[in-house]
This record gives C-alpha cells, structure tokens and sequence, in this order.
C-alpha cells in the first residue's frame, strides 16, 4: 500500500485514545453491515479475506466466524495493540507484506484507498493478489455527500475550514482523492473488476462526535463547538434526505 506516513509525526498530532472513542461505535455499525454484505455478494466458497490498512482492528474483530481474516497495518504502535488483543495483524504495507504468491478471496479496503496516490497500483496488486472471482470491497468517502458539498460551497465563500478538515489537509495521511459511486467504478472497472453492489452508510453518529472533531491538532474549541451545535441538531437531522458522505461499493474479479 503506497502510503508514506510519518508515524512519529501521527501520534504526536492525533490522540489514538480519542481517536478510538470518536470513531469505535460508527465504524462497529458500520463493520457489520460490510461484514454481511461481502458475505451475501462473494464467491459462494470465499473463505480467506484481507483487511488492507486494518489500523485498530475492528473490522478483523467483526468479520471473524464469516471469514479466515488477517489485517496489514504499516502504523507499528497501532499494529501492536492488535497483536497483543490477539488480532491477526501482519505490520507492513500491502502487498509487501504478503509472502509471495498469497492469495485472498476477499479485500477490503476500509476508508484507505482515498489515502493512496497511485490507486491504480493498488487495484493491479489486488487483482494479483484475489483468487480468481474474488471480491474486491472498497469503503470510503464520497463526493455525492451532504457534508462534502456544504464543506465545498463554504470554501468557495471563503471558509475553508470544513473542506479542509474532509480533506484532512495536514494530517500524516490526508486524503489525496475523493469519488463517487460513478467515477469510481469506472476506475475499478478499468482494471479488471465488474460492480456487483454499492450502498450508503450513516456518516455521523452523535456517540463521539465532539472527539471527533477535536482529535487532531490545536482545535479551536469554541470553533469547534459551534460545529458541534451545527451538525448534531441542525445537519444531522437532514442526512436521510441527501445522498450519504460514506459510500462501499463490492466488486467480483473478472
């Protein structure tokens, strides 16, 4: 997984506990849904999944009993953590980290692939990498998104603050791209997948919200408060009626 993260510089910047305590119950939720719906769309005899960039876990924890799971995480204090939980976490980058000619009938990438610069290396790695009809899971943040389209109409005007933070512009590893349903898949198409299923998950929850937006950085509390105050009681309530800023789309290896 072509990554550069200066680790160093991420613990320094980001606090892992709250981290944990902003994003744990959303990405659960979430993690099962995925769970459920890789197994309902693979191979009838996918049996081996790989969780690309697994960070704390949580996905590995969840998909163990429908699948033979292992995680690569190149964060080795992130990694740790797993191991000693007793996660099967290799530490290193994909496909690096993979002995040579291992093979998965599933992949999953859980909100990675937007971080990597060359995305179209990584899909050639995965299609190697899957059996053959193997399922290629992709989890991330779209631009059809409620919060993505305010964040950009705010920057046009001046207020760049939102945009930014969806970008995680000066974070270790910021996002580098942003997609659709649409402009996605004819991306992973192009390299030898066909869809098989896409579908929108909740990109807010109120448990963790507030760690959430104060995890990274020097935050600006009082700044921060006011978002807090905007998108708990003013844009939550609205994110059933607009398209969703989290998107998975599901494809089968051709």
């Amino acid at each position: 997984m072509a990554v550069a993260i200066n680790h160093a510089a991420e613990h320094a910047k980001i606090d892992e506990d709250a981290r944990e305590t902003s994003l744990k119950a959303l990405r659960q939720e979430s993690f099962r849904t995925i769970v459920a719906l890789t197994r309902q769309f693979a191979a009838p005899h996918a049996h081996t999944l790989l969780d690309v960039g697994s960070a704390h876990g949580w996905f590995l924890e969840t998909a163990t009993g429908a699948f033979e799971a292992v995680g690569v995480e190149p964060d080795e204090a992130v990694a740790a953590k797993c191991i000693a939980r007793g996660v099967p976490v290799r530490i290193g980058y994909f496909p690096q980290a993979l002995a040579d000619g291992e093979r998965f009938d599933v992949i999953v990438f859980n909100d990675v692939i937007e971080h990597i610069p060359d995305i179209r290396s990584a899909l050639r790695n995965c299609h190697e990498r899957l059996s053959p009809n193997g399922t290629l899971v992709l989890n991330l943040p779209s631009s059809r998104g409620l919060f993505y389209r305010l964040s950009k109409l705010f920057a046009r005007v001046g207020l760049r603050g939102p945009f930014d933070r969806l970008w995680q512009k000066g974070m270790p590893s910021p996002h580098v791209h942003y997609f659709n349903p649409v402009n996605l898949t004819k991306l992973v198409e192009s390299e030898g997948f066909e869809l098989r299923h896409n579908t929108e998950m909740e990109a807010v929850k109120v448990e963790g919200l507030w760690q959430r937006l104060t995890m990274f950085g020097n935050v600006h509390r009082v700044k921060a408060a006011l978002q807090y105050v905007c998108i708990r009681w003013g844009l939550r309530p609205l994110t059933g009626l607009f398209p969703s800023d989290i998107i998975v789309c599901i494809y089968r290896k051709r």
